[in-house]
């Protein structure tokens, strides 16, 4: 047991050598940074909804006013979203999956809720109905 102890110890000692401590090290320093990143894009607070349905808007809702919006296509309600507490969650869908109904509720500027089946998308957005985003525009 000993003797194999030995020599598992030599090998990590001959193998690890320092450049592969910093690579490593590097490594998770690029890949907390780009974590922190991408988390302080999406972290922002959003402040408005942007309902489409079928590529066409339906409408822009502030997160500040707490409401229900049913979304109509054809004069039926097929989903309806609920805005409380500067959140966006979708409550009920007539499609069979249920996975817009399942997803999280939103807040933060760039996230969205998308029901396939009914073709409506919730978008949280900035803080003016006209602003516009270089990546999706």
């Amino acid at each position: 047991m000993d003797n194999r102890r030995k020599t598992i110890e030599e090998f990590v000692k001959k193998r690890v050598t320092k450049a592969d401590l910093l690579l490593t090290g590097l490594l998770l320093a690029a890949g907390m940074g780009g974590l922190l990143f991408f988390h302080g894009l999406n972290g922002r607070k959003g402040t408005l909804v942007r309902i489409t349905a079928d590529g066409r808007e339906y409408g822009t809702y502030p997160l500040s006013v707490d409401q229900t919006i049913p979304v109509r296509i054809d004069g039926t309600v097929t989903n309806t979203l609920r805005i409380s507490d500067g959140t966006a969650k979708m409550i009920q869908a007539d499609c069979p999956d249920q996975l817009c109904v399942h997803q999280n509720a939103v807040s933060g500027r760039g996230s969205n809720i998308v029901c396939l089946p009914n073709k409506i998308v919730v978008e949280v957005t900035g803080e003016t109905e006209t602003e516009t985003d270089s990546v999706s525009r």
